[in-house]
């Protein structure tokens, strides 16, 4: 049998260490779907716990760890770490389950996909099904049936709904598929849910470098990885208003635009590899933006740069329009097949990225100016 190529070895990496990769790929693969990321969050706790002073957790689960706690002057770096998936709706007398969207999930990816079901007994798996091929041709006329939301359902093996809910599945249980965390050639990870649990991960390394090579910060530090984004950046808003920042840096994803069937002219030239993306637009502040460029410039990091409209569509947009405003910019990582379960990213994105967001806390100050007037 052929030997099969997944990765292409690298020379050591100086920024990523083993202990870092083996947490990336025990984050992306715990579930952490949206309104109930608290498996996740406590996965992203334990590892930051040792490079912070402090930490606390929000009411509705955005974990924060803190360094030099009682500084005046607040910085913020921040991610998501909630990750789309699906509700059961309605189980039918056969056992079969019926959905909602909990976020934007992609429907169309679904069918043949094994999925987790968390219910009150424990994951239960299941299948999503769909008709085979052989089925759904009919004569040259009739129209292939296309999957929706109201034409998917889950299998998982029950053939009533007793069965079903004896397995502890109920109404509202949510549903996350099974794929999780690998590697291809040329340094791609791929993986579900690196949307956005790939910030969690680089703002917490950024913890780690600034604990190791022991930097001083003049400001209190806030490692943010807030819940809830998916469906409206939600936890963004609230932790704004309770940390009250004085600067925020967000890191999120944005489509690699050399993706088939993507256009360019729509989306801008983003392409993976080629390092983080950064955003002009309106909540992006023009000032922390400048200084965000002198600083990749200075330190030989390469950026790409990209324009939004009326709003970023992260939680960028909840901490700049916080409060009374708080400056706030951010830094993209690209990735392909966003919102599928081969989210696929480039390690030296990665590496690029973290080291933007150390090099920029150490060039900030409570004296930075960044008033516009």
């Amino acid at each position: 049998m052929a030997k099969t190529t997944t990765k292409k070895k690298s020379g050591k990496n100086a920024l990523l260490s083993d202990q870092s990769m083996a947490f990336l790929r025990n984050y992306i693969n715990t579930p952490s779907p949206v309104g109930f990321e608290s498996s996740g969050q406590k996965v992203w706790l334990e590892y930051v716990k040792p490079y912070v002073d402090t930490h606390f957790v929000d009411p509705y689960g955005t974990a924060v760890g803190v360094i030099n706690p009682d500084a005046p002057f607040k910085v913020v770096i921040e991610a998501h770490a909630d990750e789309i998936s699906w509700f059961v709706n309605y189980i039918d007398d056969k056992g079969l389950i019926y959905l909602k969207r909990n976020g934007g999930v992609d429907h169309q990816i679904a069918p043949a996909k094994r999925v987790l079901i968390h219910g009150k007994k424990g994951a239960v798996k299941a299948v999503f099904g769909w008709p085979a091929i052989h089925t759904r041709l009919g004569s040259p006329d009739t129209k292939e049936p296309q999957p929706r939301v109201d034409n998917l359902w889950l299998d998982c093996g029950a053939r009533s709904r007793k069965e079903v809910e004896s397995l502890g599945i109920h109404i509202g249980a949510v549903v996350t598929y099974e794929e999780g965390y690998d590697e291809l050639a040329f340094d791609y990870l791929i993986g579900r849910a690196f949307d956005n649990r790939i910030g969690g991960f680089m703002i917490a390394e950024v913890a780690r470098l600034l604990k190791e090579n022991k930097k001083k910060l003049p400001f209190g530090l806030y490692v943010v990885n807030a819940v809830q984004e998916e469906i409206g950046l939600r936890g963004a808003e609230m932790i704004a208003r309770r940390i009250k920042p004085n600067i925020a840096i967000i890191t999120d994803v944005t489509h690699d635009t050399h993706t088939p069937m993507i256009n360019k002219v729509v989306e801008g030239d983003v392409v993976c590899g080629k390092g983080p993306s950064l955003a002009y637009g309106p909540a992006v502040h023009n000032k922390l933006l400048s200084l965000v460029q002198d600083v990749a410039e200075k330190s030989g990091i390469a950026v790409q740069n990209r324009t939004v409209s009326r709003s970023t569509g992260t939680d960028t947009d909840s901490f700049a329009y916080a409060n009374d405003g708080c400056p706030s910019v951010l830094i993209s990582i690209p990735l392909r097949y966003m919102h599928t379960t081969v989210e696929m990213l480039h390690k030296s994105d990665i590496e690029g990225t973290i080291k933007l967001m150390y090099e920029t806390l150490l060039t900030l100050t409570p004296k930075t100016n960044l008033s516009y007037l």
